[in-house]
């Protein structure tokens, strides 16, 4: 049995991709219902950022997310028009990680009690980040669910917000994109995260309570960035409530220009090990010794907490967003047009015949078994 109590998050993420791989047991003994049918699902992407079905020679991609507990960081600052990044964020990059553009997504928001306002500024964040991401909003639901929904006390509003994207295979493509082509040699790309994203709340969220208290999001930001010096901001809520960059424009644009790309993870829980690991197929693994420097404000929390680099890489996207595999040849092109497209990116790393994980950051050597 997981002890979630020695964690730093107060969670164990083993036990979490342990019911994962549960549910998605179950999950798969559906698939027969389908077989040879519309909507047939794939067999071969177990593991992925999100799933295949087929309706005839169209291959889509599908993926479900939501965005957390990041939402009780918007509670209490009183902002949500960003959060539809967030809420983007987490499928669309899932869904370009296996090669498919996405194209249309439904949302479902609960809620406490309505707030028209909140309602207002949560879709008008949404409808930007949809034409950011060319996509359209063609589904959704609001629940009025009374106390099943709960949050910070003086919120305007307490809320949960969730959606599913539906994206097609980019025409370059044959099949997803899954790793199965990923070979020694091959270089690793990094593209900048300039947020935390939508994960890792749990952590940063229990680690500001124990050092400021109750009102910890109104704590005065002391990080390298911190306003006026940078721009993350001048309080620990709104530096955590900056929005995701959307990178699935960006890496469908690559397809566009016949990159090659064979793998392609998109950091959230979990961190870089967990995830960039879903494409290290085949018994590779992965030097990365040229990673982006970790934010600021997750250096600040690490030290704060006296949180083990080894954790934090798990916890958070340390300022790593996404992580491409493209050939040696391939690899300036990719990163100078990912920088025309206004993304900091750089090469990272390289896959290695020895399985696993090493990480060569700032605070040492940090290895991950496959």
């Amino acid at each position: 049995m997981s002890d979630s109590s020695s964690k730093p998050a107060g969670y164990d993420i083993d036990l979490g991709n342990e019911c994962s791989r549960n549910a998605y047991g179950w999950a798969k003994k559906t698939f027969a219902n389908r077989q040879g049918k519309p909507g047939e699902p794939a067999q071969d992407l177990d593991g992925g950022f999100s799933n295949e079905i087929r309706f005839g020679q169209e291959r889509l991609g599908i993926s479900s997310d939501g965005i957390g507990t990041k939402i009780e960081v918007a509670e209490r600052v009183g902002k949500f028009d960003t959060l539809g990044y967030d809420l983007i964020a987490m499928v669309a990059d899932d869904l370009i990680a296996g090669g498919f553009v996405p194209t249309n997504l439904s949302n479902i928001i609960d809620v406490h009690t309505l707030d028209y306002e909140v309602i207002d500024e949560l879709m008008r964040g949404l409808h930007d980040a949809a034409n950011f991401s060319h996509l359209a909003v063609t589904g959704g639901e609001i629940a009025e669910l009374g106390n099943r929904i709960g949050g910070w006390p003086g919120a305007r509003m307490n809320f949960n917000w969730c959606s599913t994207a539906v994206g097609a295979l980019h025409p370059s493509l044959q099949r997803p994109i899954s790793g199965a082509t990923v070979r020694p040699g091959q270089v690793v790309v990094s593209l900048k995260s300039p947020s935390f994203r939508s994960n890792g709340f749990s952590l940063a969220r229990r680690t500001l309570q124990n050092l400021f208290g109750d009102n910890w999001h109104t704590a005065p930001y002391d990080g390298l960035d911190a306003t006026p010096h940078g721009s993350a901001g001048h309080t620990w809520g709104e530096v955590l409530l900056m929005p995701s960059l959307i990178y699935a424009p960006a890496v469908a644009r690559l397809l566009d220009s016949g990159l090659s790309l064979h793998g392609v993870a998109h950091i959230t829980g979990g961190g870089i090990a967990d995830n960039f690991k879903r494409v290290l197929k085949n018994g590779v693994g992965a030097e990365l010794d040229a990673l982006f420097e970790p934010l600021p404000a997750m250096q600040r929390l690490t030290e704060l907490a006296g949180i083990a680099p080894a954790d934090a890489y798990l916890y958070w996207n340390m300022g790593n967003g996404m992580l491409l595999v493209t050939e040696e040849s391939d690899a300036e092109e990719v990163v100078n047009q990912l920088q025309a497209d206004g993304y900091e990116a750089k090469v990272a790393g390289r896959i290695t015949t020895e399985p696993g994980i090493v990480l060569k950051v700032g605070a040492g050597e940090l290895t991950y078994e496959a």
